[in-house]
């Protein structure tokens, strides 16, 4: 089950500040190791959809703690059946909750110039996204794609992200993409 919250802006700095008294331990080192407000938001905030997503679909009450797999990608302990995935950005925080792996991203729709597109995207992306009437947009589109992947396999972002799409690595994956044009972010 997906969560998503897109209206950050409507919880105060000093909310968020409450709610990091509230976090494990675990969770509130990493909040506080955002330098700026708005990613200690973030930080909290996808982890308290987390926390929802756990008590709707599996009924958890407790906060979770995480150990993490070979690239970082976090489990839950005790609960190793439970799959879920997080992403943030400056716009919107989501959580993916299920039984089976997933991968999730969301990103602002403000970023991307011509050096990262040929660095991150194969030259058929390259075209369809120079051939969009949103190129930017495009590009986020993709960029998310690619990440909800590396995210679903456990890889994160690695030096080969051409070929994040190719047809081998989709095979028998389902990735779907939405894009909230008035609030500025898409994701995957």
């Amino acid at each position: 089950m997906l969560y998503l919250l897109d209206d950050i802006d409507r919880i105060s700095d000093a909310e968020v500040n409450q709610l990091i008294n509230t976090l494990p331990g675990q969770r509130r080192e990493q909040a506080l190791k955002f330098k700026f407000p708005l990613g200690r938001k973030t930080c909290v905030l996808v982890y308290q959809l987390l926390c929802k997503g756990l008590q709707e679909e599996y009924g958890i009450t407790e906060m979770p703690v995480f150990e993490y797999g070979e690239h970082g990608k976090p489990f839950i302990i005790g609960h190793k059946d439970i799959h879920f995935n997080m992403s943030h950005c400056k716009k919107a925080v989501m959580c993916y909750v299920s039984d089976s792996p997933v991968g999730v991203d969301v990103e602002m729709i403000d970023r991307g110039n011509e050096s990262l597109i040929s660095y991150t995207m194969s030259e058929e992306e390259q075209a369809q996204i120079h051939a969009s009437s949103a190129p930017l947009t495009e590009f986020i589109k993709l960029w998310t794609k690619k990440e909800a992947l590396l995210k679903l396999t456990g890889e994160g972002i690695n030096d080969d992200m051409k070929s994040v799409l190719s047809p081998e690595n989709t095979r028998n994956i389902n990735i779907e993409t939405f894009v909230n044009e008035d609030k500025g972010y898409a994701y995957s």
